[in-house]
C-alpha cells in the first residue's frame, strides 16, 4: 500500500490517479486525514495502516509567503517531511520526495546536475534542501526528485493565470529572464508512479524536455489557445517579488537516463495536452 501525502494537491492527485490506473494499492492523504507536522499523528497512522511505499507531494509552496512565514514554511518542508522519514526507516520501507530547482543558486545556462553545489536563494528553496537532507540522513531507502515549474489541471498555476488573464487584457507582461522546464504534473506523476516501484535510489532530476522563459510559455500558451493578447518581455528587476526567483532553472537528466528511467515529452507537447484536457 503507497501512501501519498497531499493527496487533494496537484501533483498528488495525479499521482493517485496514475496509482489507481496501475491498479497499485494506495492511501490517499491530507491535511484532514494526516497532519505530518504532528509527529505522534505520523507514527500512529503508520501503525494502523500497512504502508509499503509513501510518495510525499505534501508541502508548503506558497514561495513569497514563505519570506515572511519561514516557521510554518519549515514545520511542513523539513519537520513533516523529517518525521516521514524517520517512520519509513523504522518501519523499512522507501520514501519517494519531491523537491525543486530552487535549491540551486540559479545562475548560468549549464542545466544543474544533481551533485550540483546547493544554493538556495530564498527561504522555499532552502525549506526544500532542509527537507531533502532530513530524506538523505533518516532514511536509508529513498528517492529524492527535483522538479521545475508544475502545472495541472488542479489548482491554480501559472498557464491558468495567463489564461484567466487573457479573458480581460490586451496585454501582459511576463519575465524573460528567467528560464527552466515547464513541467505537466500528469507526465510527471507517471515517472513518480514507475520510479517507488524500482530500489534504484539516490536523487534525479525529472521535467518535460527542452528550456524556456516564463515570456516564451506564455506566447506558446496563447498561441496553442488561439488567445490574441499580446505578450511583452520584462526582466526580473523589473518585477519585483518578495522571494528571489532563480534566472536559471534548467535541470539536467542525466542521472535519470543513466538509470534506465523515460524521459518525459517536450514541454511544447505537454502544454498542447493540457490545454486540450482543460478545454
Amino acid at each position: 500500500m503507497i501512501l501519498v501525502t497531499g493527496a487533494n494537491g496537484q501533483l498528488g492527485s495525479d499521482v493517485c490517479s496514475e496509482l489507481k490506473q496501475k491498479n497499485i494499492s494506495f492511501i490517499p492523504c491530507d491535511i484532514d486525514s494526516l497532519d505530518i507536522t504532528n509527529k505522534e499523528s505520523v507514527f500512529d497512522f503508520f501503525n494502523n495502516n500497512d504502508i509499503s511505499a509513501v510518495i510525499h507531494c505534501a508541502a508548503y509552496t506558497a514561495v513569497d509567503k514563505a519570506e515572511e512565514d519561514f516557521k510554518t514554511c519549515l514545520k511542513v518542508n523539513v519537520y513533516g517531511t523529517m518525521y516521514l522519514a524517520e517512520c519509513c526507516n523504522e518501519k523499512n520501507i522507501k520514501i519517494l520526495y519531491v523537491s525543486t530547482d530552487y535549491v540551486f543558486g540559479g545562475e548560468g545556462t549549464v542545466p544543474f546536475e544533481t551533485t550540483d553545489e546547493i544554493s538556495p536563494i530564498n527561504y522555499y528553496g532552502k525549506s526544500k534542501f532542509m527537507g531533502e537532507v532530513a530524506v538523505k540522513e533518516l532514511c536509508k531507502k529513498h528517492f529524492i526528485v527535483r522538479t521545475s515549474w508544475v502545472f495541472g489541471e488542479k489548482n491554480t498555476n501559472f498557464i491558468h493565470t495567463m489564461l484567466k488573464l487573457s479573458e480581460t487584457r490586451d496585454f501582459v507582461n511576463v519575465v524573460c529572464d528567467q528560464n527552466g522546464s515547464p513541467t505537466y504534473s500528469k507526465h510527471l506523476a507517471k515517472l513518480l508512479c514507475e520510479i517507488i516501484e524500482t530500489e534504484k535510489y539516490g536523487t534525479y532530476h525529472a521535467t518535460n524536455e527542452g528550456f524556456c522563459s516564463w515570456y516564451e510559455l506564455a506566447k506558446k500558451v496563447f498561441e496553442i489557445a488561439k488567445k490574441e493578447t499580446k505578450v511583452f518581455p520584462v526582466t526580473s528587476d523589473q518585477y519585483k517579488t518578495a522571494a528571489k526567483r532563480p534566472h536559471n532553472s534548467r535541470l539536467s537528466k542525466k542521472s535519470l537516463v543513466e538509470n534506465g528511467f523515460r524521459q518525459l515529452p517536450l514541454w511544447e507537447d505537454a502544454v498542447k495536452e493540457y490545454l486540450n484536457n482543460i478545454f
